[in-house]
């Protein structure tokens, strides 16, 4: 298998992995009255079956078909600019990018089919399922308001992993060969220089003599 193949493997298992389970996960808990509401930790962790019509973290700044539209685009520019630097990305990299655009295959494939598989709407108007609730209150106020589902886990902990390995994940720079282009470059000059200086080292002592015989 060829360094090609084996990076756009490294890309599309991960791909394949969260998309399956984050519908999976989503039919289960839409499917199963039992887990609409459901604690799974008391005071931590509870299922909390939620229908998201908006963006991340509730945010609604677009109609539900634009932001399915915006959220499409997103990933196929997503996908071509991964494509277009996999000759210098690392194995790291590509499997977040692949947890990543799992990620959003999967929120993506909510928007598409959920409005007709629930009957509210046609393709695009679908609503995102949540259902993972962090419930855990300091006070009266929540730690964490907000539901989620495994999707987004897929694509918060890539994000994060990314900033905080930046250095070792992200793709080496295509310019790296410059220096030792730079080097090459250098050395060739230093030939030259030098060469032009033994030249003229060896035929001093030439012209001397010729000087030197036409005064006799």
């Amino acid at each position: 298998m060829s360094l090609r193949n084996k990076k756009l493997l490294t890309l599309l298992v991960p791909v394949f992995f969260v998309l399956v389970l984050d519908q999976i996960t989503k039919y289960l808990v839409r499917t199963n009255s039992d887990l609409h509401r459901l604690d799974v930790i008391d005071g931590w962790l509870a299922l909390n079956f939620t229908k998201n019509p908006g963006m991340a973290m509730g945010m609604d700044w677009l109609s539900t078909p634009a932001i399915s539209i915006v959220a499409i685009v997103a990933t196929i520019a997503i996908f071509a600019y991964i494509l277009y630097t996999m000759k210098e990305a690392t194995f790291a990299y590509l499997i977040c990018m692949g947890l990543i655009l799992g990620g959003a295959l999967g929120n993506i494939t909510d928007r598409i089919f959920m409005a007709i598989v629930g009957g509210y709407g046609g393709v695009l108007d679908g609503h995102v399922v949540d259902f993972i609730h962090f419930n855990l209150t300091i006070g009266d106020t929540p730690v964490f308001p907000y539901i989620f589902n495994v999707a987004d886990i897929a694509i918060t902990t890539s994000i994060l992993f990314m900033l905080l390995f930046h250095k070792k994940i992200m793709p080496e720079s295509g310019d790296k060969s410059k220096p030792d282009e730079a080097k090459e470059t250098n050395e060739a000059e230093a030939v030259n220089v030098s060469g032009r200086e033994t030249l003229q080292n060896s035929s001093f002592p030439a012209s001397a003599n010729t000087g030197h015989d036409e005064l006799k």
